[in-house]
């Protein structure tokens, strides 16, 4: 990850669920069977240049297996 999440993710809510997921089949073999779920929301973040911005945050997460490959969504917010 070339960025660190700062707090609390804010305004979360689904993207795909389930078989709408593109990757499923790859998250299953890599990390495991579960009910999994890409997400986005808002946080702030610090880049590799220690700079601090709100930015879009996608994510996989499934119950039991917990949050997995998070992107950072460019433009950034501010």
């Amino acid at each position: 990850m070339d960025f660190e999440i700062i707090g609390n993710v804010i305004n979360i809510e689904p993207v795909a669920i389930g078989s709408g997921i593109r990757d499923l089949s790859r998250l299953r073999k890599q990390y495991g069977k579960g009910r999994w779920r890409k997400l986005k929301g808002i946080a702030k973040v610090r880049l590799r240049d220690n700079t601090i911005h709100s930015a879009e945050v996608h994510w996989y997460e499934a119950h039991g297996i917990g949050k997995k490959e998070f992107k950072l969504k460019f433009p950034l917010i501010d």
